[in-house]
């Protein structure tokens, strides 16, 4: 899941990951960057980096680059011991820095593992579905790019190898889909456009689905608004603050009405769309409303 900031990028992914546990499917939300903010969203404090059940069927993980780096040198090491010692070098320090996309790639490699029906340590329970709620469109296709860019610098080797590995894994239509979150507004419109091209381009991805968020009720028709037009300055305060306040959603609505038309022409995936729920912040009870939504249009 990715899209242009701001765009309920993190509320989409989480009503995803209850559709997905609530069909019966073993489902993990995967947050990058230390996010933590799935926990919070289901009403559990923050959780770390460890697989943490949130509901029934959904589990959620906040994904730390430095750990996960040193999780994979410990796995190639195959010591704990040496793994923590390398990790806590300066000079390792130094150079994993200046290594351009490398946070990008051990995050991805770690999203890669979750992914798997046979996982890294075998005490851990597969998952059937993984969703991630990646970074905002940039630095989400930065991350996208870095295994095919590691697997051409490194040509041999342990990195090489599993940077390839994550490669066909992102480009493989059957096991992994990219859905972009945006707005019924004219820049995250724009740039979701601009995302599916970027994709094709830099990582070989096709686009699966938008998903545009919020979606004001359509309440009154053209010819409803043209009556409550004619009413402008009529009746008292209370009733001519009310017909602003009508004229002002369907104008919004109508806007949101246009700006999705656009996206479809501009895009050759489904566009699906989630309503705007009027809470100051979304709860257990609005993330089911729109898993719901989800279930049905999906």
């Amino acid at each position: 899941m990715t899209g242009k900031g701001g765009v309920g990028k993190t509320t989409v992914a989480a009503a995803i990951g209850l559709a997905g546990a609530d069909s019966g499917r073993r489902t993990i939300i995967a947050e990058v960057a230390e996010q933590e903010r799935i926990t919070g969203l289901f009403g559990q404090p923050a959780a770390g980096y460890r697989e943490t059940e949130v509901a029934d069927g959904l589990s959620a993980f906040s994904l730390n680059p430095e750990e996960a780096k040193e999780e994979w040198l410990r796995d190639q090491l195959r010591s704990g011991r040496l793994a923590g010692m390398l990790g806590s070098s300066r000079i390792f320090t130094y150079l994993t820095a200046a290594a351009p996309g490398l946070d990008e790639l051990v995050t991805l490699g770690k999203i890669w593992e979750l992914a798997q029906m046979e996982r890294r340590n075998k005490r851990d329970r597969p998952f059937e579905t993984c969703v991630v709620d990646a970074p905002a469109t940039g630095h989400g296709l930065a991350m996208l790019r870095s295994p095919r860019t590691y697997a051409e610098i490194a040509k041999v080797g342990p990195v090489a190898k599993h940077a390839g590995h994550f490669d066909r894994f992102i480009r493989d239509g059957r096991s992994t889909a990219v859905v972009a979150v945006a707005l019924a507004e004219e820049m995250p419109v724009n740039e979701t456009i601009d995302l599916q091209q970027r994709l094709r381009d830099e990582v070989g991805v096709e686009l699966a689905a938008v998903i545009v968020n919020a979606v004001l009720p359509e309440r009154y028709s053209n010819d409803e608004a043209e009556k409550l037009q004619s009413l402008d300055g009529q009746g008292g305060p209370a009733t001519r603050e009310a017909v602003a306040t009508a004229l002002i959603a369907h104008s919004r609505a109508r806007e949101q009405r246009s700006q999705i038309g656009r996206l479809r022409r501009a895009v050759d995936v489904p566009v699906i769309t989630l309503p705007f729920l009027l809470t100051p912040e979304v709860d257990l009870d609005g993330l089911r409303t729109l898993a719901a939504e989800l279930e049905r249009k999906l």
